[in-house]
């Protein structure tokens, strides 16, 4: 835990006690502040209030007060309206922050120097995130990895000299976090996304521009207007600003060309690492990824050999295009994760052969946008609710067979993957959530794991789930 002893002795309102809000909650008290904490469920304040944290009806307490109001992320700032705790708080001029940027407070007051990487974008903010974290403790870095991946920032241990933070971070979160100061902080892309919570796109991308221009080393996708406006104008500001491309040669900063990744200077380019073989690392969002994950570890000190070597041995994340076993020809790819169309298409364009297990509860669109990448799809087995609909879309595109489980299926795109001859794939990117048949993604990935572990001479790449499927 990191005790947040910015606010030691002042009096501090809090909403949301779920997860990271009970967690911050915690983070407060342990550091001397006088919290009172409050939440819609009244199951979360009895629970914050059994591991002694203050609690009270925030509509009937005195915020003259307080200090400061910390906001649990997943509480409307904004749009489409803002909470009822927020209107209060404004009311009594009282700042409105989240976790991080408690974070970001404790990491100036105890340890300025120790690096810091952030990391926001669209896409591929977590296996970006996943992959720093893996370079830096592979080069022997004491790392903490967590935000809005795995753990709750104020969970990890406290900021020390030599001890590199990596923190994933929501919009909600950059939000929350006015004064966030990255060593290196990475915009990777903007495309429309959480417009519910932002409002407007523009609004979207002025809050995921806040990471970037407090940064020491801005690292900006160019790939989108959005982004390649916000690089210049920060970098007009003074703010030094590393440019990465997986489309299109730069003449300074790192860009992608097929699987390499290419350092400018100046107009000329040098090769810095080549991506092929790396079975986690496939795809050209997965070049964006490790150009940015290479440029801000570089900005911190790691050196080029290093982060060659952690690229190389990079695991992937789980149920994001992760291989998770091989027999002869065949690679088995868990891509669970991959719970609608867009989802899916990364997997489907990073393989030339693939026998594709695909369905589960329909999303709105289906799957008729991926209809560019069905010549890659040897064979298509579908499962869950869907099946019917991918049928009609599939039509005589694809061949398919409606195989209605996931096991069942598994076992029958094995058979025909073998008989193959060529190298090919088969994958679990289902386009699809999961709650028809699984709890889960995860859940459906494990059981996807399990099933492969079963089959007759595969060599596995992860650790089977234990307990059978």
């Amino acid at each position: 835990m990191i005790p947040v002893t910015t606010f030691k002795g002042r009096r501090l309102a809090l909403f949301g006690l779920g997860g990271s809000g009970l967690a911050t909650a915690q983070a407060l008290v342990a550091g001397g502040a006088d919290v009172v904490a409050c939440d819609d469920n009244p199951d979360s304040v009895a629970k914050a209030a059994a591991q002694g944290i203050g609690t009270a009806d925030l509509r009937s307490v005195d915020w003259n007060g307080f200090a400061a109001f910390v906001l649990s992320p997943g509480v409307p700032l904004t749009h489409p309206k803002p909470h009822w705790t927020v209107g209060l708080a404004k009311a009594a001029g009282v700042e409105i922050i989240g976790d991080v940027e408690l974070f970001v407070r404790e990491r100036r007051a105890h340890a300025p120097d120790c690096p810091f990487i952030a990391i926001t974008g669209t896409n591929g903010k977590s296996t970006t995130t996943a992959l720093i974290a893996h370079i830096l403790s592979a080069a022997g870095r004491d790392t903490q990895l967590g935000g809005n991946i795995g753990r709750a920032v104020l969970t990890l241990d406290p900021p020390k000299p030599g001890r590199f933070f990596v923190v994933e971070c929501s919009s909600y979160q950059i939000d929350l976090a006015p004064t966030i100061d990255p060593s290196a902080g990475i915009l990777l892309n903007l495309t429309p996304d959480h417009l519910d919570r932002h409002g407007t796109m523009q609004h979207y991308a002025d809050v995921k521009e806040r990471l970037v221009a407090g940064s020491a080393t801005a690292v900006v996708g160019v790939d989108d207007s959005y982004c390649e406006r916000i690089a210049d104008r920060i970098e007009r500001s003074g703010t030094k600003v590393v440019r990465i491309s997986k489309r299109q040669p730069l003449a300074d900063g790192f860009y992608a060309e097929r699987q390499r990744i290419m350092e400018a200077h100046g107009g000329t380019a040098t090769l810095l690492c080549d991506l092929d073989g790396i079975q986690t690392l496939r795809g050209s969002h997965n070049a964006q990824n490790a150009a940015a994950a290479i440029a801000a570890c570089l900005a911190v000190g790691v050196s080029a050999d290093e982060v060659r070597a952690g690229l190389k041995s990079f695991a992937g994340l789980k149920h994001r295009m992760q291989p998770v076993g091989r027999r002869r020809n065949v690679v088995f790819v868990n891509d669970s994760k991959a719970t609608n169309a867009d989802a899916a298409a990364p997997a489907l364009s990073s393989y030339d052969r693939i026998y594709w297990i695909a369905g589960g509860l329909p999303k709105e669109g289906g799957i008729t946008t991926l209809a560019p990448l069905f010549p890659r799809i040897a064979k298509a087995y579908l499962i869950g609710e869907a099946a019917s609909a991918f049928a009609a879309t599939l039509g005589d595109a694809v061949p398919f067979e409606i195989s209605g489980t996931l096991e069942r299926a598994l076992v029958h795109a094995a058979a025909d993957a073998a008989e193959d001859g060529r190298d090919v794939a088969v994958m679990l990117s289902p386009a699809c959530a999961s709650f028809d048949q699984y709890k889960n993604f995860e859940v459906r990935g494990e059981a996807f794991v399990g099933h492969v572990a079963a089959l007759d001479g595969v060599t596995m790449l992860v650790e089977a789930p234990q307990g059978g499927t």
